[in-house]
């Protein structure tokens, strides 16, 4: 058992009928957690990323697919039988309980001795540096007390494998900058399996070892957040994580794209993969923060008009239309050069190897 992941699913779908339609809340997603390993769940609404959790926590049941933990299938089994630990983003907390109360909840329904339930109750609450709040109701604390002892209830019996549910997104952000590292320390220094929903980018591409970045109920791309932001393999994945400007055109070359507009783009076929094919259209996206505002002409220069400015303290977000309607963004670190306003000309490089090659029909 112990070379077997600690979670996994397999084909997992959840289906539901709206009149005579079939409707797909997820479908045919498989994927595998490894001990100790942060899998962040990432996507629009209703793309499936909290219908995932909730098939893994057992709180529905998939219409096909499996579930299984520690190489168990657990597919039929309810909830309270799986040993995972869960933090919902309400909290949940019962407020006519004290912190300590809260904690032992779930040890308490397991009938455990009371003598286990005081030392793990007290370890727990001591994991999440609240041991000087036990004797208090969730009322007397703040937003990022409440969360803890929500965590500290979800791993006081142990869990196989914990699972977040948006934990932080009821917080301010200043706070939930703080938390997120207090989240990731707790979760390393115990080494427990972690199933982490959210809808902030940040988050998932500093906190996870692996995001899966999913679409209309399946698994667009799973990687580690490195690859998922320098390799995205659609525009969807590309659009979706951090910002990026799609280029569309169409080789005249092996390593030469004409855009709409006539400029040409030589591209660094090591970043795309493979050269193109002279006459196949081809869509590449760059991040903005590898643009560069220059003032001489040269290869892979372009001219166009700012559409937009948005200052943003460290950095300075610029739109900017180049001829034949491609519309590029470009981040302007600090100090910002002068003349950034719309109407203004401005000319940009757009290195050779900055492009990723987008997935053909996207």
């Amino acid at each position: 058992m112990g070379t077997e992941p600690a979670a996994r699913l397999d084909g997992a779908t959840r289906c539901y009928r709206r009149g005579d339609e079939r409707v797909y809340a997820l479908r045919d997603a498989s994927f595998q957690l490894a001990r100790g390993e942060w899998v962040a769940l990432v996507g629009p609404s209703g793309c499936g990323k909290t219908t995932t959790l909730n098939l893994v926590a057992g709180f529905v049941e998939p219409t096909a697919g499996r579930v299984l933990v520690d190489g168990l299938d657990v597919t039929d089994r309810p909830a309270h039988r799986r040993g995972l630990g869960m933090v919902f983003q309400s909290y949940a907390l019962f407020p006519h309980l004290t912190v300590f109360e809260n904690v032992a909840f779930a040890l308490r329904e397991r009938r455990r001795p009371r003598d286990e339930i005081e030392r793990r109750v007290r370890a727990a609450l001591g994991l999440v540096r609240l041991e000087s709040r036990a004797a208090q109701r969730p009322a007397q604390l703040s937003g990022g007390m409440q969360q803890r002892v929500a965590l500290a209830r979800a791993l006081v019996y142990e869990p196989r494998v914990l699972l977040l549910d948006e934990p932080l997104a009821a917080l301010d952000r200043k706070l939930r900058e703080e938390m997120r590292g207090e989240l990731r320390e707790i979760q390393r220094s115990i080494g427990i399996t972690t199933i982490f929903v959210t809808h902030d980018q940040g988050e998932a591409l500093g906190l996870s070892d692996r995001i899966a970045v999913m679409r209309a109920g399946r698994i667009e791309q799973l990687g580690t957040p490195r690859e998922i932001y320098e390799r995205p393999a659609t525009r969807f994945v590309a659009e979706f994580i951090g910002a990026s400007t799609v280029v569309r055109g169409r080789a005249i070359g092996a390593d030469r794209l004409e855009l709409p507009g006539g400029q040409v783009l030589r591209i660094d076929e090591g970043g795309v993969g493979a050269a193109f094919r002279p006459g196949e259209a081809v869509e590449l996206a760059i991040r903005p923060e590898r643009i560069r505002v220059v003032e001489s002409a040269g290869e892979n220069v372009m001219d166009g008009r700012i559409g937009g400015v948005v200052y943003q303290g460290m950095q300075t977000e610029v739109t900017v239309d180049l001829a034949g309607g491609q519309r590029v963004l470009v981040f302007v670190g600090e100090p910002a050069p002068t003349g950034l306003l719309p109407g203004q000309p401005l000319r940009l490089h757009l290195p050779a190897d900055a492009f990723i090659r987008l997935a053909a029909g996207d």
